[in-house]
């Protein structure tokens, strides 16, 4: 059965579009918080997820992200409204969600430092300070900085919402064919300009980037 990564919605919907490369990771899905986050796949799915703690960690120039998530759910008695998702707690998830996307592990590294979290912000959504948070939680442990290079499907496809994808682990399996085909978001040389700046950011290399957005 395919393998799938859950994500928040919005950062779905910015890996599919091209406007987040990276995913940030510290000790999800562990019944022992001790542990750390695990890379335990190298290709996978991204499931989109709705429910969420913290709602105000959307730079305001990616807000759109926030409508277009909706996308992402299959919501019987229509969507709900896009400010339902700027609440804490966000939206119940749907019965159904739709999975457009699919990525693969162009890079994995492990930082502690916020300075490297904060310059990788033009490869993000996110507002730095959530960023920064992700980092300083559990703060002994580094933060797994993961490069993504996604693809979109041909055609979306509607997978039902089973109990057992809730809960902390990041991975599921899903039971409907996905293909591993498609179009990269972005072209071979735009993500190969963008994975060395990358890897220039966290390796400690300095080079002239765009401020971060805010």
């Amino acid at each position: 059965m395919p393998t799938a990564f859950k994500e928040w919605a919005v950062t779905v919907r910015a890996l599919a579009e091209g406007e987040q490369l990276l995913t940030l990771r510290k000790g999800d899905g562990f019944r022992d918080d001790s542990k750390r986050f695990e890379l335990e796949h190298e290709r996978f799915f991204l499931y989109p997820t709705f429910e969420h703690r913290r709602n105000d960690v959307v730079r305001a120039s990616h807000q759109p992200e926030l409508r277009r998530a909706l996308e992402e759910g299959v919501w019987p008695d229509g969507e709900p409204s896009a400010h339902a998702l700027t609440r804490d707690g966000g939206i119940p998830q749907p019965e159904r969600v739709r999975i457009r996307a699919w990525a693969e592990v162009a890079g994995h590294w492990r930082v502690t430092d916020p300075r490297t979290v904060d310059a990788l912000s033009p490869y993000y959504v996110w507002t730095t300070d959530y960023a920064e948070k992700r980092l300083s939680w559990k703060r002994f442990h580094p933060l797994d900085v993961i490069l993504l290079r996604t693809y979109r499907i041909p055609r979306p496809v509607t997978v039902k919402v089973r109990e057992d994808f809730y809960g902390r682990n990041p991975w599921l399996e899903v039971t409907r064919d996905l293909p591993f085909e498609g179009t990269p978001v972005l072209s071979d040389e735009e993500f190969d300009r963008a994975s060395e700046e990358i890897e220039a950011i966290v390796e400690g290399g300095v080079i002239d980037r765009t401020p971060a957005l805010v």
